[in-house]
Protein backbone atom coordinates (compact mmCIF):
# COMPACT_ATOMS: atom_id res chain seq x y z
CA UNK A 1 0.00 0.00 0.00
CA UNK A 2 1.38 3.00 -1.05
CA UNK A 3 0.38 6.09 0.81
CA UNK A 4 0.64 9.84 0.28
CA UNK A 5 0.56 12.39 3.29
CA UNK A 6 -1.83 15.39 2.74
CA UNK A 7 1.13 17.70 1.92
CA UNK A 8 0.89 21.13 0.64
CA UNK A 9 3.12 21.15 -1.97
CA UNK A 10 2.93 18.82 -5.47
CA UNK A 11 3.99 15.90 -6.35
CA UNK A 12 7.17 15.84 -7.33
CA UNK A 13 7.76 17.05 -11.31
CA UNK A 14 9.15 14.35 -14.02
CA UNK A 15 12.69 14.22 -13.53
CA UNK A 16 14.56 16.15 -16.56
CA UNK A 17 16.82 13.90 -18.22
CA UNK A 18 17.77 16.29 -21.02
CA UNK A 19 21.56 18.05 -20.12
CA UNK A 20 20.68 21.55 -18.80
CA UNK A 21 24.29 22.49 -19.98
CA UNK A 22 24.65 24.15 -23.58
CA UNK A 23 23.53 20.75 -25.59
CA UNK A 24 23.36 22.85 -29.07
CA UNK A 25 27.52 22.58 -28.81
CA UNK A 26 27.86 22.68 -33.30
CA UNK A 27 30.08 19.81 -33.71
CA UNK A 28 30.93 21.72 -37.22
CA UNK A 29 32.26 24.84 -35.26
CA UNK A 30 33.30 23.39 -32.47
CA UNK A 31 37.03 21.76 -34.02
CA UNK A 32 37.64 25.59 -34.87
CA UNK A 33 36.83 26.50 -31.47
CA UNK A 34 39.08 24.27 -29.77
CA UNK A 35 41.61 25.16 -31.77
CA UNK A 36 41.24 28.70 -30.79
CA UNK A 37 40.99 27.76 -27.66
CA UNK A 38 44.24 25.10 -27.81
CA UNK A 39 46.17 28.25 -29.53
CA UNK A 40 45.17 31.39 -27.36
CA UNK A 41 44.03 30.38 -23.80
CA UNK A 42 44.84 26.80 -22.45
CA UNK A 43 47.54 27.34 -19.61
CA UNK A 44 50.59 25.74 -20.93
CA UNK A 45 52.55 27.81 -18.79
CA UNK A 46 50.86 26.64 -15.42
CA UNK A 47 50.44 23.55 -16.21
CA UNK A 48 53.79 22.75 -16.35
CA UNK A 49 54.76 23.93 -13.53
CA UNK A 50 52.30 21.85 -11.69
CA UNK A 51 53.51 18.80 -13.28
CA UNK A 52 56.76 19.16 -12.94
CA UNK A 53 56.60 19.76 -9.11
CA UNK A 54 59.26 21.98 -8.62
CA UNK A 55 61.73 19.84 -11.20
CA UNK A 56 62.35 18.16 -7.77
CA UNK A 57 62.76 14.96 -9.87
CA UNK A 58 64.17 16.18 -13.08
CA UNK A 59 62.44 13.44 -15.19
CA UNK A 60 58.92 13.75 -13.23
CA UNK A 61 57.51 15.87 -15.96
CA UNK A 62 58.90 13.73 -18.38
CA UNK A 63 57.70 10.41 -17.61
CA UNK A 64 53.95 11.39 -16.57
CA UNK A 65 51.36 9.74 -19.28
CA UNK A 66 49.34 12.07 -21.26
CA UNK A 67 46.45 10.50 -23.47
CA UNK A 68 44.38 11.84 -25.77
CA UNK A 69 40.89 11.52 -27.13
CA UNK A 70 40.88 12.68 -31.01
CA UNK A 71 37.71 13.84 -32.82
CA UNK A 72 35.73 10.33 -33.93
CA UNK A 73 37.41 8.88 -30.44
CA UNK A 74 40.49 8.49 -31.82
CA UNK A 75 42.41 7.13 -28.71
CA UNK A 76 45.89 7.68 -27.88
CA UNK A 77 47.58 6.37 -24.89
CA UNK A 78 51.11 6.45 -22.88
CA UNK A 79 51.99 9.97 -25.07
CA UNK A 80 54.49 11.75 -22.97
CA UNK A 81 56.83 15.32 -23.76
CA UNK A 82 60.32 16.14 -22.54
CA UNK A 83 59.11 19.67 -21.92
CA UNK A 84 56.66 22.33 -21.55
CA UNK A 85 56.73 23.23 -25.54
CA UNK A 86 56.54 19.99 -26.88
CA UNK A 87 53.59 19.33 -25.12
CA UNK A 88 51.60 22.47 -25.95
CA UNK A 89 53.00 21.70 -29.89
CA UNK A 90 51.52 18.01 -29.34
CA UNK A 91 48.00 19.27 -28.25
CA UNK A 92 47.65 22.14 -30.71
CA UNK A 93 48.90 20.06 -33.47
CA UNK A 94 46.10 17.10 -32.31
CA UNK A 95 43.69 19.12 -31.07
CA UNK A 96 42.19 16.94 -28.49
CA UNK A 97 38.97 16.60 -27.58
CA UNK A 98 39.61 15.84 -24.25
CA UNK A 99 43.22 15.33 -22.16
CA UNK A 100 43.77 12.41 -19.84
CA UNK A 101 46.25 12.15 -17.12
CA UNK A 102 47.99 8.89 -15.86
CA UNK A 103 50.39 7.96 -13.38
CA UNK A 104 54.63 9.23 -13.60
CA UNK A 105 56.09 5.98 -14.58
CA UNK A 106 59.76 4.31 -14.69
CA UNK A 107 60.42 5.86 -18.15
CA UNK A 108 58.84 7.67 -21.15
CA UNK A 109 55.19 6.56 -21.23
CA UNK A 110 56.07 6.95 -25.39
CA UNK A 111 59.24 4.74 -25.18
CA UNK A 112 57.17 1.70 -23.42
CA UNK A 113 57.07 -0.47 -25.96
CA UNK A 114 60.93 -0.44 -26.44
CA UNK A 115 61.02 -2.42 -22.62
CA UNK A 116 59.50 -5.11 -21.03
CA UNK A 117 56.27 -4.92 -19.52
CA UNK A 118 57.55 -5.47 -16.50
CA UNK A 119 60.10 -2.84 -16.06
CA UNK A 120 57.01 -0.64 -17.15
CA UNK A 121 55.70 0.41 -13.83
CA UNK A 122 53.58 3.38 -12.36
CA UNK A 123 55.39 5.06 -9.82
CA UNK A 124 53.95 7.73 -8.57
CA UNK A 125 50.24 10.51 -9.07
CA UNK A 126 48.25 12.51 -7.42
CA UNK A 127 45.78 10.76 -4.77
CA UNK A 128 42.48 11.61 -6.73
CA UNK A 129 38.75 11.37 -6.57
CA UNK A 130 35.98 11.36 -9.06
CA UNK A 131 32.32 12.35 -7.88
CA UNK A 132 29.39 12.10 -10.59
CA UNK A 133 25.71 13.07 -10.50
CA UNK A 134 24.39 10.28 -11.65
CA UNK A 135 25.36 8.47 -8.76
CA UNK A 136 22.73 10.28 -7.09
CA UNK A 137 19.83 9.37 -9.49
CA UNK A 138 18.02 7.03 -6.56
CA UNK A 139 17.63 10.20 -4.90
CA UNK A 140 17.08 13.30 -7.14
CA UNK A 141 13.77 13.75 -7.49
CA UNK A 142 14.40 17.00 -10.24
CA UNK A 143 16.91 15.54 -12.63
CA UNK A 144 18.57 12.04 -14.36
CA UNK A 145 21.18 10.88 -16.39
CA UNK A 146 23.21 13.39 -17.31
CA UNK A 147 20.57 16.45 -16.57
CA UNK A 148 21.75 18.96 -13.84
CA UNK A 149 20.07 21.85 -12.44
CA UNK A 150 20.41 23.96 -9.46
CA UNK A 151 18.35 21.71 -7.23
CA UNK A 152 20.97 19.02 -7.04
CA UNK A 153 24.40 20.61 -7.51
CA UNK A 154 24.53 21.17 -3.89
CA UNK A 155 24.95 17.07 -3.65
CA UNK A 156 28.24 18.23 -5.54
CA UNK A 157 28.61 21.06 -3.14
CA UNK A 158 28.36 19.23 0.05
CA UNK A 159 30.75 16.14 -0.91
CA UNK A 160 33.24 19.10 -1.35
CA UNK A 161 32.64 20.07 1.57
CA UNK A 162 32.87 16.49 2.73
CA UNK A 163 35.70 15.18 1.37
CA UNK A 164 37.96 18.29 1.69
CA UNK A 165 37.68 18.27 5.07
CA UNK A 166 38.17 14.83 5.91
CA UNK A 167 41.39 14.76 3.28
CA UNK A 168 42.90 18.17 5.12
CA UNK A 169 41.61 17.30 9.25
CA UNK A 170 42.06 13.68 9.02
CA UNK A 171 45.07 12.75 6.79
CA UNK A 172 46.84 15.93 7.37
CA UNK A 173 47.15 16.86 3.00
CA UNK A 174 47.63 20.50 2.44
CA UNK A 175 47.14 21.05 -1.92
CA UNK A 176 43.77 20.21 -2.78
CA UNK A 177 42.96 21.27 -6.08
CA UNK A 178 39.02 20.58 -7.10
CA UNK A 179 37.79 20.86 -10.60
CA UNK A 180 34.29 20.96 -12.34
CA UNK A 181 33.96 18.34 -15.17
CA UNK A 182 32.58 20.16 -17.36
CA UNK A 183 29.00 18.27 -17.05
CA UNK A 184 28.18 16.67 -14.15
CA UNK A 185 30.71 15.85 -11.56
CA UNK A 186 34.00 17.09 -9.86
CA UNK A 187 37.16 15.47 -9.09
CA UNK A 188 39.83 16.41 -6.58
CA UNK A 189 43.34 16.03 -7.18
CA UNK A 190 45.58 15.62 -3.69
CA UNK A 191 48.94 17.06 -4.84
CA UNK A 192 51.02 16.75 -1.61
CA UNK A 193 54.65 14.53 -2.09
CA UNK A 194 53.20 12.08 0.22
CA UNK A 195 49.94 11.84 -1.11
CA UNK A 196 52.06 11.50 -4.69
CA UNK A 197 53.54 8.51 -3.38
CA UNK A 198 50.50 6.46 -1.51
CA UNK A 199 51.04 2.82 -2.74
CA UNK A 200 47.90 1.02 -4.30
CA UNK A 201 46.95 -0.54 -0.78
CA UNK A 202 47.30 2.80 0.83
CA UNK A 203 44.90 4.57 -1.78
CA UNK A 204 42.75 2.20 -1.65
CA UNK A 205 42.58 2.34 2.48
CA UNK A 206 41.82 6.35 1.85
CA UNK A 207 38.97 5.71 -0.77
CA UNK A 208 37.48 3.40 1.62
CA UNK A 209 38.02 5.79 5.29
CA UNK A 210 35.65 8.25 2.83
CA UNK A 211 33.29 5.48 1.25
CA UNK A 212 30.90 4.77 4.33
CA UNK A 213 27.59 4.29 2.23
CA UNK A 214 27.59 0.72 1.03
CA UNK A 215 25.30 -2.13 -0.12
CA UNK A 216 23.08 -2.10 -3.92
CA UNK A 217 20.14 -1.21 -4.91
CA UNK A 218 19.21 -4.60 -2.82
CA UNK A 219 20.16 -3.12 0.34
CA UNK A 220 17.56 -0.91 2.30
CA UNK A 221 20.16 0.55 5.45
CA UNK A 222 23.61 1.44 3.59
CA UNK A 223 24.79 3.20 7.03
CA UNK A 224 25.84 1.92 10.19
CA UNK A 225 26.68 3.95 12.39
CA UNK A 226 28.24 2.08 16.06
CA UNK A 227 27.57 3.36 19.51
CA UNK A 228 30.79 5.30 19.67
CA UNK A 229 30.63 7.78 16.54
CA UNK A 230 33.53 8.10 14.69
CA UNK A 231 34.92 11.96 14.81
CA UNK A 232 35.15 11.72 11.21
CA UNK A 233 31.68 10.80 10.62
CA UNK A 234 30.14 13.11 13.43
CA UNK A 235 32.11 15.98 11.44
CA UNK A 236 30.13 14.91 8.66
CA UNK A 237 26.48 14.50 9.70
CA UNK A 238 27.14 18.59 11.43
CA UNK A 239 27.55 19.56 7.88
CA UNK A 240 25.29 17.24 6.07
CA UNK A 241 22.43 17.73 8.48
CA UNK A 242 21.34 21.15 7.18
CA UNK A 243 21.77 19.98 3.52
CA UNK A 244 18.94 17.32 4.46
CA UNK A 245 16.63 19.55 6.32
CA UNK A 246 17.27 22.07 3.07
CA UNK A 247 18.02 20.44 0.24
CA UNK A 248 16.47 16.80 0.56
CA UNK A 249 13.34 17.77 2.43
CA UNK A 250 12.78 21.12 1.35
CA UNK A 251 10.03 22.10 -1.20
CA UNK A 252 12.79 24.36 -2.76
CA UNK A 253 15.09 20.89 -2.83
CA UNK A 254 14.50 17.55 -3.80
CA UNK A 255 11.59 17.64 -1.20
CA UNK A 256 11.94 13.57 -1.39
CA UNK A 257 9.10 12.82 1.14
CA UNK A 258 6.78 13.76 -1.25
CA UNK A 259 7.43 10.84 -3.27
CA UNK A 260 5.68 7.27 -2.25
CA UNK A 261 8.84 5.32 -3.16
CA UNK A 262 10.92 7.42 -1.44
CA UNK A 263 8.91 7.22 1.68
CA UNK A 264 9.07 3.32 1.42
CA UNK A 265 12.53 3.64 1.12
CA UNK A 266 12.88 5.79 3.86
CA UNK A 267 10.74 3.26 5.72
CA UNK A 268 12.63 0.45 5.31
CA UNK A 269 16.14 1.81 6.66
CA UNK A 270 14.65 1.69 9.99
CA UNK A 271 14.70 -2.10 10.16
CA UNK A 272 11.32 -2.68 12.59
CA UNK A 273 8.23 -3.26 10.83
CA UNK A 274 6.39 -2.22 14.15
CA UNK A 275 7.96 1.04 14.03
CA UNK A 276 7.81 1.84 10.38
CA UNK A 277 4.18 1.18 10.91
CA UNK A 278 3.63 3.90 13.32
CA UNK A 279 5.79 6.13 11.50
CA UNK A 280 3.49 5.44 8.80
CA UNK A 281 0.12 6.29 10.43
CA UNK A 282 1.59 9.45 11.98
CA UNK A 283 2.56 10.73 8.31
CA UNK A 284 -0.64 10.42 7.12
CA UNK A 285 -1.53 13.54 9.02
CA UNK A 286 1.79 15.31 7.84
CA UNK A 287 1.71 18.48 6.13
CA UNK A 288 5.54 18.77 4.88
CA UNK A 289 8.42 16.99 5.06
CA UNK A 290 10.06 18.59 7.74
CA UNK A 291 6.55 17.33 9.30
CA UNK A 292 7.32 14.09 8.68
CA UNK A 293 10.85 14.25 9.04
CA UNK A 294 9.82 15.22 13.08
CA UNK A 295 7.40 12.73 12.99
CA UNK A 296 9.40 10.03 12.67
CA UNK A 297 12.14 11.66 15.56
CA UNK A 298 9.40 11.18 18.16
CA UNK A 299 8.12 7.71 17.48
CA UNK A 300 11.87 6.35 17.51
CA UNK A 301 12.34 8.40 20.70
CA UNK A 302 9.38 7.12 22.57
CA UNK A 303 10.08 3.68 21.06
CA UNK A 304 10.90 1.31 24.20
CA UNK A 305 14.03 -0.11 21.84
CA UNK A 306 14.62 4.00 21.38
CA UNK A 307 18.45 3.03 22.22
CA UNK A 308 18.94 0.98 19.40
CA UNK A 309 16.84 3.24 17.42
CA UNK A 310 18.72 6.45 18.26
CA UNK A 311 21.38 6.16 15.76
CA UNK A 312 18.86 5.65 13.04
CA UNK A 313 17.86 9.27 11.65
CA UNK A 314 21.88 9.96 11.77
CA UNK A 315 21.99 7.37 9.47
CA UNK A 316 19.62 8.59 6.84
CA UNK A 317 20.61 11.71 6.79
CA UNK A 318 24.34 10.17 5.85
CA UNK A 319 22.59 7.85 3.44
CA UNK A 320 20.82 10.28 1.69
CA UNK A 321 23.54 13.31 1.70
CA UNK A 322 27.31 11.48 2.21
CA UNK A 323 29.48 11.43 -0.61
CA UNK A 324 29.28 8.93 -3.02
CA UNK A 325 32.77 8.48 -4.46
CA UNK A 326 34.34 6.37 -7.86
CA UNK A 327 36.61 4.31 -5.74
CA UNK A 328 38.38 2.56 -8.36
CA UNK A 329 39.60 6.00 -9.49
CA UNK A 330 41.04 6.67 -6.43
CA UNK A 331 42.65 2.95 -5.96
CA UNK A 332 44.20 2.55 -9.60
CA UNK A 333 47.92 4.10 -9.30
CA UNK A 334 47.64 4.07 -13.26
CA UNK A 335 44.06 5.04 -13.45
CA UNK A 336 43.13 8.04 -15.84
CA UNK A 337 41.81 11.48 -15.06
CA UNK A 338 40.62 14.62 -17.61
CA UNK A 339 42.80 17.25 -16.64
CA UNK A 340 41.69 20.87 -15.64
CA UNK A 341 41.10 23.35 -18.21
CA UNK A 342 40.21 21.11 -21.42
CA UNK A 343 36.62 21.20 -23.14
CA UNK A 344 33.95 19.21 -22.13
CA UNK A 345 32.65 18.30 -25.66
CA UNK A 346 28.96 17.58 -25.00
CA UNK A 347 28.77 21.09 -23.18
CA UNK A 348 31.42 23.08 -24.51
CA UNK A 349 32.42 24.41 -20.86
CA UNK A 350 36.10 24.24 -19.65
CA UNK A 351 37.26 21.78 -16.73
CA UNK A 352 37.71 24.93 -14.17
CA UNK A 353 38.96 24.61 -10.76
CA UNK A 354 36.44 25.68 -7.63
CA UNK A 355 37.51 27.66 -4.58
CA UNK A 356 36.75 25.40 -1.77
CA UNK A 357 36.55 28.52 0.22
CA UNK A 358 33.48 29.75 -1.38
CA UNK A 359 32.28 26.12 -3.01
CA UNK A 360 28.69 27.30 -2.12
CA UNK A 361 28.89 30.24 -4.98
CA UNK A 362 30.20 27.84 -7.47
CA UNK A 363 26.85 27.37 -9.99
CA UNK A 364 28.38 24.87 -12.56
CA UNK A 365 25.56 26.66 -15.25
CA UNK A 366 27.39 29.91 -15.41
CA UNK A 367 30.45 28.51 -15.99
CA UNK A 368 32.24 30.12 -19.16
CA UNK A 369 31.91 27.89 -22.89
CA UNK A 370 34.36 27.55 -25.14
CA UNK A 371 31.92 30.11 -27.39
CA UNK A 372 31.68 32.63 -24.40
CA UNK A 373 35.67 32.48 -24.58
CA UNK A 374 36.03 32.84 -28.34
CA UNK A 375 33.07 35.81 -28.56
CA UNK A 376 34.87 37.37 -25.44
CA UNK A 377 37.95 37.75 -27.04
CA UNK A 378 36.85 39.30 -30.27
CA UNK A 379 34.48 41.84 -28.69
CA UNK A 380 37.27 42.72 -26.38
CA UNK A 381 39.69 43.50 -29.23
CA UNK A 382 36.67 45.29 -31.59
CA UNK A 383 36.11 47.66 -28.13
CA UNK A 384 39.67 48.36 -27.68
CA UNK A 385 41.54 48.11 -31.24
CA UNK A 386 43.44 44.91 -29.69
CA UNK A 387 46.27 45.29 -27.36
CA UNK A 388 48.96 42.83 -28.04
CA UNK A 389 50.83 42.74 -24.66
CA UNK A 390 48.17 42.24 -23.10
CA UNK A 391 47.48 38.52 -22.04
CA UNK A 392 44.28 36.72 -24.17
CA UNK A 393 43.15 34.89 -20.87
CA UNK A 394 42.47 38.30 -19.21
CA UNK A 395 40.13 39.54 -21.83
CA UNK A 396 37.53 36.63 -21.09
CA UNK A 397 35.79 35.47 -18.17
CA UNK A 398 38.20 32.42 -17.70
CA UNK A 399 40.68 35.14 -15.78
CA UNK A 400 39.55 34.62 -12.12
CA UNK A 401 39.53 30.30 -12.64
CA UNK A 402 43.86 31.19 -13.71
CA UNK A 403 43.81 33.17 -10.93
CA UNK A 404 42.81 30.64 -8.69
CA UNK A 405 45.19 27.99 -10.09
CA UNK A 406 48.15 30.38 -10.07
CA UNK A 407 47.18 30.53 -6.11
CA UNK A 408 47.25 27.36 -6.07
CA UNK A 409 50.73 26.58 -7.70
CA UNK A 410 52.71 29.11 -5.59
CA UNK A 411 51.09 27.60 -2.32
CA UNK A 412 52.15 24.37 -3.75
CA UNK A 413 55.58 25.65 -4.79
CA UNK A 414 56.42 26.01 -0.91
CA UNK A 415 56.06 22.61 -0.92
CA UNK A 416 58.13 21.94 -3.85
CA UNK A 417 60.70 23.65 -2.13
CA UNK A 418 60.61 22.13 0.83
CA UNK A 419 60.76 18.53 -0.79
CA UNK A 420 64.55 20.36 -2.58
CA UNK A 421 65.62 21.28 0.44
CA UNK A 422 65.28 17.75 1.99
CA UNK A 423 66.48 15.88 -1.37
CA UNK A 424 69.67 18.35 -1.37
CA UNK A 425 70.63 17.65 2.50
CA UNK A 426 70.36 14.23 1.89
CA UNK A 427 72.49 14.82 -0.95
CA UNK A 428 74.80 16.77 0.61
CA UNK A 429 74.77 13.98 3.83
CA UNK A 430 75.84 11.37 1.58
CA UNK A 431 78.85 12.79 -0.05
CA UNK A 432 80.09 13.64 3.37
Amino acid sequence: HQFAPKMDAAAAPEKNTRSTHHSDVDSEEFPYLLKQYYERLFPYGKFYRWLSYGNVDKNYFQHREFSFTLKDDIYKRFLSFSNEQEMKDEIIKHCPYKIDLGAVYSTKPRDHKKIKSSEFIPQERELVFDIDMTDYDDLRTCCSGTAICERCWPFMTYAIKVVDAALREDFGFRHLMWVFSGRRGVHCWVCDKRARALSQEARSAVAEYLSIVKGNDQTARKVNIDRNIHPSMQRALQTLKPFFETGMLGQQGQNILSVPEQQEKMLAIIGDDAVAGEVKREWERATSGADMWEMLGVVLRKNPRAKDLARRRNEIILQYTYPRLDVNVSKGLNHLLKCPFVIHPKTGRVCVPIDVRHVDDFNPLVVPTVQDLCREIDEFDSKSGGDPDMKEYKKTSLAPFLSLFEGFLRHLATDNSAVRSATQGEATKMEW
